[in-house]
């Protein structure tokens, strides 16, 4: 088994160097061209390890995996660094630190300094005898985010949802004659429009009728329950739907690079 290992493990390195000497001698009009290469060839080799995880679980996709996660991690953390700690934070807090990481000073303020104290318990989680004081400033992110987001929530999950439901079912009607008269399928058209509405007023009552269990489904009941539950399946099938899409478009864009950027075999 460690002799196959070796001998995969060869094979790919060396077809990582033929790939890199070949791709840097294809760009040499290009300024630093086998940097270039190499950047475009592990690029490469990152996409295909990913994908061996089709095959089965094996250390290329290992690398690959935590290479991305600890670059992802690196990134965010440098990222909170200059943007929260070194723009936000220090000038509110020290002339002195704003001047040399070259920030612009803004009016100090004590409040500031306990996110300071939060932050260092929270780094008392790395204690096994402080622990616990990690506790208070977690217990305090939790708090303040779960309140925060409760509000946006239940302003765009709920609120705006409701209001949403109440829409008109006649929409500038002037009556059959005038309905008639101008008809037509545009997509901003009176007919179209009023058909939504209509859409979305059933769907609504008849989704709100399939989750009400106090009464036994049968006859006009049990016709409208129905109906919500080929609602509900459309608009699960239709979230499913746009959720594949995103990620074929990820797919092709990879393969768009392996074949054209990589490997060259389209323009």
């Amino acid at each position: 088994m460690k002799k196959t290992s070796v001998i995969i493990l060869s094979g790919v390195v060396i077809l990582f160097l033929v790939s890199w000497l070949v791709k840097g001698a294809s760009l040499s009009g290009e300024e630093n061209p086998y940097l270039q290469g190499f950047l475009t060839t592990f690029a490469a080799f990152l996409t295909l390890a990913v994908f061996s995880f089709l095959y089965r679980d094996n250390p290329f996709y290992k690398f690959a995996e935590h290479l991305f996660v600890g670059a992802s991690a690196a990134y965010w953390m440098t990222l909170g660094f200059w943007q929260t700690l070194v723009k936000k934070l220090i000038p509110k807090l020290s002339d002195g630190l704003a001047n040399f990481f070259e920030v612009p000073t803004e009016e100090h303020s004590y409040w500031y300094f306990l996110p300071v104290i939060l932050g260092l318990l929270l780094l008392m989680r790395l204690s096994k005898k402080g622990g616990w004081l990690s506790r208070w400033p977690l217990a305090f992110i939790v708090g303040y985010t779960a309140g925060i987001n409760f509000v946006g929530y239940l302003r765009s999950d709920f609120v705006k949802q409701v209001s949403s439901t109440f829409v008109p079912l006649l929409i500038d009607w002037q009556g059959v004659g005038h309905f008639f008269s101008n008809f037509s399928l545009a997509i901003d058209g009176q007919f179209v429009m009023m058909l939504a509405n209509v859409v979305i007023f059933v769907g609504v009552l008849c989704g709100l009728v399939y989750f009400f269990f106090s009464k036994e489904h049968t006859g006009l009941f049990g016709t409208a329950s129905r109906v919500g539950i080929w609602i509900l399946m459309i608009t699960f099938g239709a979230s499913f739907g746009y959720t594949v899409m995103g990620r074929i478009s990820l797919l092709v864009g990879r393969l768009t690079f392996l074949f054209k950027d990589w490997l060259g075999l389209i323009s």
